[in-house]
């Protein structure tokens, strides 16, 4: 496994945790990461992500893992069709439910038509993952009759732990001076990026540090 040139850490502000990203962006985006947190439970989780030229996403490995459990999903994306693969090793559900909270859902999903029209991953607590669509929508560098212009997209929404894998809207609006407004139905934040379209600030959840 050949070392990759760059590399950003993310403080979590919601819970403690962290998420270290290695990664090369000279032809789309090439990353390995490990997201660290403990709520719900305490759990690490390791991904490795790639997309094309154009920033679609176009394979996403992940696996969750803790105390008597882990689970795995590799998600693919080709001909406009979203595959997943996942494996799991003890009861995540036992850990959770004797930690006082609700069971969570399989990890994967069954029906891949709920995807159709979804280009980009979301991973839960993750703010490297809200670069996809901001790069590939252009957003990090927008023409001015594109500031203000909201976009509405589809996503792959991985939940941690649990690694369930479920459709979300979202929409990414460019704000201009390195901002872009990411909302969903029940929430919106304004988060401040750099001139690669990575996340420095995101209200409320994480904040780049080193």
């Amino acid at each position: 496994m050949s070392p990759l040139p760059a590399s950003l850490f993310w403080q979590r502000k919601d819970t403690a945790g962290t998420e270290h990203a290695l990664f090369d962006a000279a032809n789309g985006l090439y990353a390995r990461g490990t997201a660290l947190a403990v709520d719900p439970i305490p759990y690490t989780c390791r991904y490795e992500l790639r997309t094309d030229p154009g920033w679609v996403t176009a394979h996403f490995d992940v696996t969750a893992e803790g105390a008597g459990w882990r689970r795995s999903v590799r998600l693919e994306l080709a001909a406009g069709t979203w595959r997943a693969t996942t494996a799991e090793q003890g009861d995540l559900d036992v850990v959770l439910t004797s930690a006082g909270h609700a069971a969570a859902g399989l990890p994967g999903f069954e029906d891949s038509d709920r995807f159709f029209g979804a280009f980009d991953v979301d991973l839960g607590g993750s703010p490297l993952t809200n670069t996809l669509p901001v790069r590939r929508l252009g957003l990090q560098k927008p023409a001015a009759d594109e500031i203000g212009v909201a976009h509405r997209i589809s996503v792959v929404w991985v939940l941690l732990p649990s690694l369930e894998v479920v459709q979300a809207d979202q929409i990414y609006t460019a704000l201009g001076e390195g901002r872009v407004r990411f909302a969903s139905e029940t929430f919106s934040a304004d988060l401040t990026i750099d001139e690669d379209g990575f996340v420095v600030d995101y209200p409320g959840l994480a904040n780049r540090v080193g």
